[in-house]
């Protein structure tokens, strides 16, 4: 049997290959009409950035190599021209003596791939423009970049190729502007997981233009314009046009096989085409996609590998194996962050008219208490219907990868969302949590099927606050200072059973929180209250700050340089470094305000922390103080920001009266204990007066932890024997079962690297809280001063009142 095979790289030679394992007498012969074969498209980008460094490592094997081991009848710079059905010949042109001729086939594959989009825009042409298809391009792009030592360049298109290759032009030293069509980048995921892709990109000084259409370039001696439909024009050393990819069909359509409606070649599940012994695969054909189904173009090498075998098994065995189809399971690394997805988007489903339920989850690499847990946001569709998985995405740091290949698993299984919740993953502390991120998407996602949660989209929210809904925010009170949602109300979820009076039955109540747990608990407590009309916004406040924020990031060639007067004057500042890796929220804060009471005015603090919504603390908290942020940087899952005290000529927020804290702690229960001095910490972090106020059983909290030699009455001696001897001897106010509650929990806030309730009030004396420990409380229950610690202010309850005159924030616990 005499086998040719149009195309030599991953499909053709693929191909090749398994008919050579398969048949040691076939004649098969492979057209390329490039001078490579078989090898790394998709590494292609890395060799220009520098990470491969070697160039001869992006082939997986040399023609020679291909011949001596698979015995195959290799011919690159051999284009073929013409296919005739018919006869069962092709026409070859032989590029390197520009001969021609003719070949016989019994069957023939079809791997001809797809061809970049080059739009006929004036200026096109010029030599500074570029794409990226095989290895030639490849070496232009880089021996440009070597030669010519551009400092700017434009990439147009933000698809995956076209922000690898912004990552790689970044590494090779150079600035660089991203220019997209639509409103996002990464069309298979959806715009608020994109809304990540945007921010990180900021992060990294890389301008982005969304919404933007290139109308053409102007070229000059020194640089290359581009101009877009808005006025805007751009000047760049280089371009790189990167809008995407079309199936290579000619020779298909001239040998007259049938085309699919998307422009593909039409194959049957055989892969095989309208032509009885033509097969086709890989990028020139469309293939079916089970969730919509429907058929569809998926540029991506995996699926051409799979299809090029199966070709070739049924050339030799006749059409036994068919291809199931392809879900889209993509994967690109962005900077640090890597972007994911399968199934179909809500873009698709909605244009298909599938109905479908989104949901989004915000989870960690890993366990959060074992060092380095970077976030991973993650969101599915699912069928309202029966749960059916449809698509998912996943934007993170670190384990996106072995995440994304079990949701395609179970997408591609036709399973459900309940399926996620049974997967049985490998846990230790360092690869995952005992509820894997997928798991708990699968949780979330039954909760809402079920009705035990009703979900906002952020989207959807302007609209339901405009027609009458009451937003309120669960989180903590110094959360809710750094940054909230526009007409929110603060009740933090811990508090919401004992404001159920604040909360009116006859409205629509929208809750949220940080990413969605917290919601979802204050949701419960409201629809078991007889609270009708309630739902959590999805994804919570990350979600929807992200999704809602300003997208593009324009200018950074203008504003990215520093001139040498500015450098000068940053080099010779003092500066504090601050390590606060690992450490949660309020952790970094109060590390930055414990050393920012330290520095000079004009001197600047730098702070590395890896809890990935310090950011936003971080712009409410320097709002709030009056910190001046120079810069901020996240780079591997790690924030480096930069923080200068202003001097007090500049416009600074100038803070109003009665903008103190006050606490009454009137509980010695463990948990309450820990939770007014988080509170009083933030609120001290945030630069505000906070006095505590201890009086009957809070003044246990604050007692030292060796026993004093006091002498006492006899009511006062049986006091002492039945209260808590100090704060180490504090039980929990529920679960406490003789004392191993507390024990468990101090454990446990020990193993995930939380402060004790101990380290949290030497934190907040060192913040200047003010104790005040109630006179009469004390007499009452036979507790003297010298049992109390050192700098305990003494006084009564108009010691209280006069700090509370002078406060907006009074809270009782």
């Amino acid at each position: 049997m005499k086998i040719l095979i149009i195309g030599g790289v991953a499909g053709g030679a693929t191909a090749a290959a398994r008919l050579r394992r398969m048949d040691e007498k076939a004649e098969i012969v492979l057209f390329e009409r490039g001078e490579y074969v078989s090898y790394a498209n998709c590494g292609l980008p890395y060799y220009i950035g520098g990470t491969i460094g070697e160039r001869d490592r992006l082939f997986v094997q040399t023609a020679e190599g291909f011949v001596n081991r698979f015995n195959i009848d290799i011919r690159v710079k051999s284009e073929v021209t013409q296919i005739d059905t018919n006869s069962k010949k092709v026409t070859v042109h032989n590029h390197t003596d520009d001969s021609k001729y003719t070949e016989s086939y019994d069957k023939l594959i079809i791997s001809t791939g797809a061809e970049p989009i080059k739009p006929p825009l004036p200026g096109i042409d010029d030599k500074r423009i570029f794409s990226l298809r095989n290895v030639p391009d490849m070496d232009r792009i880089k021996k440009y970049i070597d030669t010519h030592n551009p400092g700017r360049a434009v990439v147009i298109g933000g698809g995956f190729i076209g922000l690898e290759m912004v990552e790689n032009l970044h590494d090779a030293g150079l600035e660089v502007c991203v220019i997209e069509r639509g409103d996002q980048v990464m069309t298979p995921i959806d715009f608020p997981m994109a809304a990540h892709v945007h921010q990180h990109l900021k992060s990294k000084h890389v301008d982005l233009y969304l919404n933007e259409n290139v109308t053409g370039f102007k070229p000059s001696d020194n640089e290359i314009s581009v101009n877009m439909e808005s006025g805007k024009s751009i000047p760049a050393d280089m371009i790189i046009f990167s809008i995407g990819v079309r199936p290579e069909t000619k020779l298909a359509k001239e040998a007259r096989l049938e085309l699919g409606p998307l422009g593909g070649i039409k194959v049957d599940q055989y892969m095989q085409t309208s032509a009885p012994d033509v097969y086709a695969l890989g990028d020139a054909v469309e293939v079916y996609n089970p969730v919509i189904k429907k058929h569809a173009l998926i540029p991506l090498a995996g699926p051409a590998n799979k299809q090029a075998r199966i070709v070739a098994d049924n050339i030799l065995e006749g059409n036994k194996n068919t291809y199931c189809g392809t879900i889209g399971t993509s994967i690109a690394k962005v900077f640090d962050i890597t972007v994911a997805a399968t199934g179909a988007s809500s873009k698709l489903l909605d244009r298909e008219g599938i109905p479908h339920i989104s949901s989004y989850t915000h989870g960690s690499s890993h366990a959060g208490y074992y060092p380095d847990a970077l976030p991973l946001s993650i969101k599915i569709n699912f069928s309202p219907a029966d749960g059916r998985l449809l698509g998912a995405q996943i934007v993170g740091f670190d384990g996106v990868d072995k995440r994304i290949d079990l949701f395609a698993q179970i997408i591609k299984k036709e399973g459900t969302i309940y399926d996620l919740q049974e997967i049985e993953h490998a846990y230790a502390p360092p690869y995952s949590s005992a509820k894997d991120p997928v798991n708990m998407a699968g949780y979330v996602a039954e909760n809402i099927l079920k009705g035990k949660v009703r979900i906002l989209q952020w989207d959807s929210l302007l609209q339901r606050l405009s027609e009458g809904a009451i937003l309120i925010d669960t989180r903590t009170a110094e959360e809710y200072e750094m940054g909230h949602i526009e007409d929110a109300v603060n009740i933090p979820v811990d508090e919401i059973r004992n404001r159920l009076k604040e909360i009116p039955k006859n409205k629509p109540l929208i809750v949220y929180c940080a990413v969605g747990l917290r919601g979802y608990l204050a949701s419960r407590i409201l629809m078991q209250h007889g609270y009708a009309d309630v739902h959590n916004l999805s994804g919570g406040y990350k979600t929807y700050a992200l999704a809602s924020g300003q997208q593009s990031t324009e200018g950074t060639f203008s504003t990215n340089t520093k001139n040498e007067k500015e450098q000068e004057t940053a080099n010779n500042m003092k500066t504090i470094n601050i390590d606060a890796c690992g450490l949660q929220c309020p952790g970094p804060i109060m590390q930055l305000k414990k050393n920012y009471d330290l520095i000079g005015e004009g001197d600047r603090l730098e702070i590395k922390v890896t809890d990935q919504a310090f950011g936003e603390d971080l712009n409410g908290w320097c709002r709030m103080v009056g910190a001046k942020l120079i810069d901020i940087d996240n780079s591997g899952g790690i924030i480096t920001a930069t923080i200068e005290k202003a001097l007090e000529t500049e416009s600074c927020p100038v803070k109003k009266q009665g903008d103190n804290k006050t606490l009454i702690v009137f509980s010695d229960d463990l948990d309450r204990a820990l939770a007014s001095f988080v509170i009083a910490n933030g609120a001290a972090a945030s630069g505000k007066k906070v006095s505590i106020f201890f009086t009957f059983w809070g003044l246990n909290v604050i007692k030292k932890e060796k026993k004093q030699n006091v002498k006492k009455d006899f009511l006062g001696k049986m006091f002492g024997m039945m209260l808590p001897a100090n704060s180490k001897k504090l039980s929990l106010s529920k679960m406490n079962m003789g004392g191993i509650g507390s024990k468990m929990m101090r454990y446990i806030m020990k193993t995930k690297r939380i402060d004790s309730l101990e380290s949290l009030m030497q934190q907040a004396k060192e913040n200047g809280v003010e104790f005040i420990a109630c006179s009469m409380s004390m007499d009452v229950m036979g507790i003297k001063k010298e049992e109390l610690m050192d700098g305990i202010t003494i006084g009564g309850v108009a010691a209280y009142l006069d700090r509370a005159e002078n406060a907006n924030v009074n809270l009782f616990i």
